[in-house]
């Protein structure tokens, strides 16, 4: 009896040993790993606007070229030629021009623009003078100038008036002149076109 049990006994330690071994051996499973996903930027990347891109086109015509091949403006070139003012409105500016087209000039009272030709450095350069100013100035600030007054290149000043989204200069005497057309570009600045003339101070 004592010998089965003691037999016994070294059957249950030799599993028991077999058993110890087989957990010591085994080599538990990595756990899966996942790749973190490349991040993504939410934000679009901004476009580029037209404004932004714009460059100036190296063959634009300067503020005289553009008068003259725009047509309409022959009286505004002869008298601006007579005033010795082509080379100042060649140069490099920029420069605002508030342009009358030749049926401005024609309201004038008759004789006007004869006497005026036939001393170009005196009123003639004054009046070119009072529809010029420093800086290119665009429609869209002109609208935004109401009721301001503005200096011309002549020393003094008109006023811009907005009204029902006509914009128009009044000038020393009183008297109003319409914008008619706006954003005529030129390579040193901007023309805008006037139905009448501006008249300076005395």
């Amino acid at each position: 009896m004592r010998r089965s049990t003691l037999y016994t006994a070294a059957i249950v330690a030799a599993l028991g040993l077999g058993a110890c071994s087989s957990s010591a051996t085994t080599t538990p499973a990595a756990a899966p790993t996942t790749a973190a996903p490349a991040p993504t930027t939410s934000a679009a990347t901004p476009s580029m606007t037209t404004d932004s891109m714009a460059t100036t086109d190296p063959m634009a015509k300067d503020i005289i070229d553009t008068a003259v091949g725009a047509g309409g403006f022959t009286t505004l070139a002869t008298a601006v030629t007579a005033a010795g003012l082509v080379d100042t409105l060649k140069g490099p500016g920029p420069f605002t021009v508030f342009a009358p087209q030749d049926s401005a000039f024609a309201k004038l009272p008759a004789g006007t623009l004869q006497t005026l030709l036939a001393d170009p450095k005196g009123k003639l350069t004054q009046i070119l003078t009072y529809h010029v100013v420093a800086g290119k100035v665009m429609a869209a600030d002109v609208v935004g100038m109401a009721g301001q007054k503005v200096k011309t290149v002549n020393g003094a000043e008109v006023t811009i008036k907005v009204s029902g989204g006509m914009v128009s200069l009044v000038d020393a005497t009183g008297a109003s002149v319409n914008v008619i057309k706006t954003d005529v570009t030129a390579s040193n600045g901007v023309i805008h076109v006037l139905d009448g003339v501006l008249m300076p101070p005395a």
